[in-house]
């Protein structure tokens, strides 16, 4: 499909340069009506990628593949979002755009480098927002901002059109106001792609973690002096027994000694592998701290290198000791949080501390979500994180919705994690199709009958010319019957569904009578289960197959009621 104009407008600030109008390209989708905006590092056709340096800059001829995914949903892009300059801090202040403001208190850091996404979404702008993560970024502004920050198993998003900051372990973060919708983004997000060569096919783990669990907490906190945040986090492991869990100590000593390697070894050297060059010709184009950050890279070898990499194998073995005696890891997102002027005083050292319970994550390979948990007694956002093992992306997700249901009843949580999210996808497991016709289109009352079993959208089509429609009679909701006929048949619009096989029985016992599940036939040639009705059901039901749809009957009626009052 042609892409709408997406020039930039005058609409833009310091978090988000909005475009002329929203880039939509399918109205229909498992994300029809949430609006998104996209880290400013991450390509989106006809519009530059700037990475917060102008001169930088350039105009990429296609999305990234995670774009093009979202947009496929139905999702609507709606701008890109200012970063500390090549995802190169944790804090938000190094762009050339200007800071981007703490959502809770201006006066305070955002969080980078992913700011302008966290803002956006703290701010009701959007619904959800595209960040990337090396070291934090897609956590520590979620942290700051009260909200969720999704950070996934390594490859499970493609990072294709996205600028690398270190390639091999950059991840694409989502951020939400709320676990559900940032796992609904991410199921529309993961997939391999032979594009990125750090792709993968990965199975997710598909067994919940169970009501009574086991969390470990490092043997060593630091807070830098922030009592607030100390005492927020004390709140936040209360929280998590209250859910069922048990606190141990764990040895943060490997955790700490891989964080320091990020930065602090020949590792750095990966962050020139995009800008090496433009690095070597334009050194005055990249702002300090930036600038100084980055030029350490050109001091290793190859051997250096090597080295690293060998010591973080070491690291990460003793790390990895740790999940036989726990099943989540729990940690401060950030340990304390700075004045916007404090962190332009001093924005290595600050920025460098914001990062002590984030920069060990992706180098061992690990998942994880940074959700809301206290408002500190200064009135300012404190968030946990939840970190587990590769391929824990559902668990981590089952958690923290449990998580956010004890703080939003205050104790009632419900326990059950299978059904607070969709099961856990299972690429292997065989698929089955299904033809909807009314109260289970997308967006209509009964979808998330579809949605909550791993149900996704294949396509929206027409049947054959063979049916009728009917609006039943004393439905709630409101429902159609469609009824294969020898003559005078129409085309009826249909939405196509597919599910796991093994959720299938469960769905089809939700359906009422007359309603029942048969085959369709559609205008290409297919034949497929769909929603049938059974012809005794049709007494004192209305014959509006002339609308040639459900929507086009509903629209009418809601056009009915307007005119009417």
């Amino acid at each position: 499909m042609k892409q709408q104009s997406t020039a930039p407008a005058s609409a833009s600030n310091a978090w988000i340069r909005k475009f002329s109008q929203p880039i939509a390209d399918h109205m229909i989708g498992p994300l029809s009506g949430l609006r998104f905006a996209v880290k400013d590092n991450i390509d989106v056709s006809d519009v530059p990628t700037t990475a917060a340096c102008p001169a930088f800059s350039f105009v990429p001829s296609a999305h990234a593949t995670v774009v093009s995914k979202l947009l496929n949903a139905g999702a609507a892009l709606l701008g890109k979002t200012n970063l500390d300059q090549f995802a190169c801090g944790l804090n938000g202040t190094r762009s050339p755009y200007g800071p981007v403001p703490n959502a809770v208190d201006p006066e305070y850091v955002s969080g980078g480098s992913s700011s302008g996404s966290a803002y956006v979404v703290a701010s009701g702008e959007v619904d959800f927002a595209l960040g990337t993560d090396t070291a934090g970024s897609g956590r520590i502004p979620a942290g700051l901002n009260h909200i969720v920050g999704l950070k996934p198993s390594r490859g499970l998003i493609s990072t294709h059109g996205v600028l690398p900051a270190a390639r091999s372990v950059d991840c694409v973060s989502i951020f939400a106001r709320n676990v559900q919708t940032a796992w609904l983004v991410l199921t529309q997000a993961m997939g391999q792609d032979d594009q990125d060569p750090y792709s993968r096919e990965l199975q997710l783990l598909s067994q919940p973690i169970p009501r009574q669990f086991v969390f470990g907490i490092p043997d060593t906190l630091e807070w830098y002096g922030d009592h607030a945040a100390e005492n927020a986090f004390a709140v936040s492991i209360k929280q998590l027994e209250q859910l069922g869990g048990k606190a141990v100590v764990i040895d943060y000593r490997p955790l700490k000694k891989v964080a320091n390697l990020l930065y602090g070894s020949a590792l750095l050297a990966e962050r020139l592998e995009a800008i090496g060059p433009f690095f070597k010709t334009q050194p005055d184009a990249i702002i300090e701290p930036v600038r100084t950050l980055l030029s350490a890279g050109f001091n290793f070898s190859g051997v250096d290198v090597f080295r690293a990499l060998t010591e973080l194998k070491h690291l990460s073995k003793q790390a990895a000791k740790m999940w036989r005696q726990i099943d989540v890891l729990l940690l401060p997102t950030a340990p304390t949080i700075y004045r916007v002027d404090d962190m332009l005083a001093d924005p290595i050292e600050l920025n460098r501390r914001l990062g002590y319970y984030t920069n060990f994550v992706n180098l061992l390979d690990y998942a994880a979500l940074s959700v809301p948990s206290v408002i500190r007694t200064d009135g300012l956002p404190f968030g946990i994180t939840l970190v587990g093992p590769a391929a824990s992306d559902w668990q981590l997700a089952g958690l923290g919705v449990r998580h956010q249901q004890l703080i939003e009843t205050a104790g009632a949580a419900d326990q059950q994690t299978s059904r607070s999210l969709p099961p856990c996808p299972r690429p292997e497991s065989p698929q089955v199709q299904v033809a909807v016709v009314g109260a289970h289109l997308s967006g209509m009352p009964l979808n998330s009958q579809l949605t909550e079993r791993g149900g996704t959208l294949m396509k929206t089509t027409r049947t054959k010319d063979l049916y009728r429609l009917y609006a039943l009679a004393d439905t709630q909701p409101a429902k159609p019957g469609l009824l294969r006929v020898h003559e005078s048949g129409a085309s009826i619009e249909i939405e196509i569904w597919q599910m796991p096989a093994s959720e299938f029985g469960a769905f089809v016992a939700l359906i009422p009578s007359p309603l029942g599940i048969g085959q369709i036939e559609t205008v290409d040639g297919e034949s497929i289960h769909g929603f049938i009705c059974e012809p005794a059901g049709l007494t004192k039901a209305q014959d509006i197959t002339h609308f040639g749809g459900w929507r086009a009957y509903i629209a009418s009626q809601a056009a009915h009621q307007t005119a009417s009052t």
